[in-house]
């Protein structure tokens, strides 16, 4: 009977050496698997946080873009707006002096006709006293 509890024993080492070789193997494999899984989340996440950066980052280089063409195009009205100021003032000035001019012609054409009047009455006078004398 040795032989055959011996025999058991050598059946029943083997198999529980060949039980914990497996274990071990479906440890190994497991852990293996788990380290990729992680490897892979770690670069998804790494892929997506990128995705995100590039997004948010897109969009504010957007608005910066949009700002300076704001910018430039506020100078460029700014100095637009400073060129018809001056042209206006300019514009201002002639209307005034073509005024002025025309208001000086209208006081002159009036001295003219006050000239004439008085012309005419001295005139008229005159001729009133050389009747009366004669």
């Amino acid at each position: 009977m040795e032989k055959k509890g011996g025999a058991e024993s050598g059946n029943l080492e083997q198999a529980l050496v060949h039980l914990v070789h497996e274990y071990n193997h479906k440890t190994l494999f497991i852990r293996e698997k788990t380290e990729n899984a992680k490897k892979d989340a770690l670069r998804s996440g790494l892929h997506v946080s990128g995705l995100l950066v590039d997004s948010v980052n897109g969009g504010v280089q957007e608005s910066f873009i949009n700002e300076k063409r704001i910018e430039f195009e506020t100078r460029a009205l700014a100095s637009t707006i400073m060129r018809y100021t001056k042209q206006t003032n300019q514009w201002l000035a002639a209307s005034h002096a073509i005024n002025s001019a025309i208001k000086e012609i209208g006081d002159f054409e009036n001295w003219m006709k006050t000239m004439d009047y008085d012309c005419k009455s001295i005139s008229a006078s005159l001729c009133n006293i050389s009747k009366t004398r004669h």
